[in-house]
């Protein structure tokens, strides 16, 4: 949080958040414990803390609350949504924080021989606003920032399958036409799929007339080829140079590769309609910036939509460093007297999902960007390990630079 807050009027309350029940543990400053209690994890549940904190707030005469809870999957979002939305908190400016558990798990090793229970929990995510670190984390922006944030990590989770489908399929495809992937750029494409679905056998497409695979090559593609017969020509000649399966074994694969090509036609669908989804829930939350992350060459839409729902807000962060750290991009320092380590690791403790977004951005942008290019060039050259990864990482490094700038001027990309 950027503006100050007056701690000795702050009420900190750390919830230990579980899928039947929160442990909620509140405390002031001088690290008295005003509250420990379980209340079970449903509507009511929320209607009671609600109502504990207010009354806290009023015996106590306080007048700010911070609110942090771990990140805990879908567990966490009812209770977070449900705080940062309510009207009688919001008059104290109530601030609620949902953090990665690697960050209480490390400030928990300063507690020596402390028990793990979930009151213990509690008190340690208290304690954590308490010493201010709530100033290096990221407010929960309500249900809309949740809900763009639940369809672009849907996205990404389809995306994967449908990646990991297709990986799948083509080892089926290999087995059963082994030169196959020598004759399309997409080997999902319409004319691909249809191939291999009307043709069960190599020998099938080897025993057809030129003439009837060159009429099948223009309908399938509807006569997007410059010539139909050329690349009938080019698919009997693979055929010709593909291996050949005992014919008892083409109709397992041929059963298993139809089924695999269903699924990728229905994960690219859900795709698309994820994709209107997302086009409509962006325009709500912040179109400006939207539009901003999407004027960046390589981006484009899914990623940036990716970006701006994990960020929110780029005013939260006082620099592009924070901006860096909250992603996880940073690397740790390994020196000691006069010894540098040749080899720094990513910290890799921030928003894993920004992170990813960033990293795929970055590995567009530096096929649009020149300069871009030729800094993951030169990074790449510059070691003999892991040269893809750390190249790609220092690139994306730079492209926080220039996302924090445009977002932080509100510029485009120009």
């Amino acid at each position: 949080m950027k503006e100050g807050v007056n701690l000795i009027h702050t009420l900190f309350v750390g919830i230990d958040v579980a899928k039947l029940s929160n442990h909620v543990y509140a405390l002031n400053l001088n690290r008295d414990k005003l509250l420990s209690v379980n209340i079970p994890n449903t509507q009511d549940g929320a209607n009671l803390i609600e109502t504990h904190i207010l009354k806290l707030l009023d015996q106590h005469h306080l007048t700010k609350v911070i609110v942090i809870l771990e990140s805990t999957g879908v567990y966490s979002g009812h209770i977070a949504t449900y705080l940062s939305a309510s009207k009688f908190l919001s008059v104290f400016g109530i601030k609620v924080f949902i953090i990665n558990p690697k960050i209480s798990k490390n400030y928990r090793k300063s507690f020596a021989d402390m028990d793990k229970t979930d009151p213990k929990d509690a008190y340690i995510l208290a304690d954590i606003a308490r010493v201010g670190r709530s100033d290096e984390l990221t407010p929960f922006k309500g249900s809309q920032r949740l809900a763009l944030e639940r369809l672009t990590r849907h996205r990404l989770h389809i995306a994967e399958k449908l990646s990991n489908e297709k990986v799948y399929a083509l080892n089926n495809v290999f087995l059963k036409f082994s030169n196959f992937e020598t004759l399309f750029s997409n080997n999902f494409g319409s004319t691909a799929v249809d191939l291999l679905l009307e043709y069960k056998t190599t020998d099938d497409i080897i025993d057809s007339s030129l003439e009837d695979l060159a009429d099948f090559v223009a309908k399938s593609s509807k006569n997007r080829f410059d010539s139909s017969l050329d690349m009938a020509t080019k698919i009997q000649k693979a055929a010709k140079a593909s291996y050949r399966l005992d014919k008892m074994a083409y109709d397992p694969i041929n059963i298993s590769l139809a089924s695999s090509l269903n699924v990728i036609k229905c994960y690219e669908n859900e795709l698309k309609e994820i994709d209107k989804a997302i086009s409509k829930q962006v325009a709500g939350l912040n179109h400006d910036h939207y539009q901003i992350l999407s004027s960046i060459p390589g981006i484009g839409k899914d990623y940036a939509a990716g970006i701006l729902a994990e960020i929110a807000d780029i005013n939260q962060f006082e620099s592009n460093d924070a901006f860096a750290k909250f992603a996880g991009i940073t690397w740790r320092k390994n020196q000691s007297g006069k010894f540098t380590a040749d080899e720094t690791y990513m910290t890799k403790t921030g928003n894993k999902y920004l992170r990813y977004f960033i990293i795929q951005a970055a590995d567009k942008a530096r096929i649009y960007m020149p300069e871009y290019r030729d800094f993951y060039q030169k990074k790449y050259n510059e070691v003999t390990t892991h040269q893809h990864k750390r190249a790609l990482a220092l690139t994306a490094r730079k492209l926080i630079r220039l996302i924090y700038g445009l977002l932080s001027t509100n510029r485009l990309y120009k």
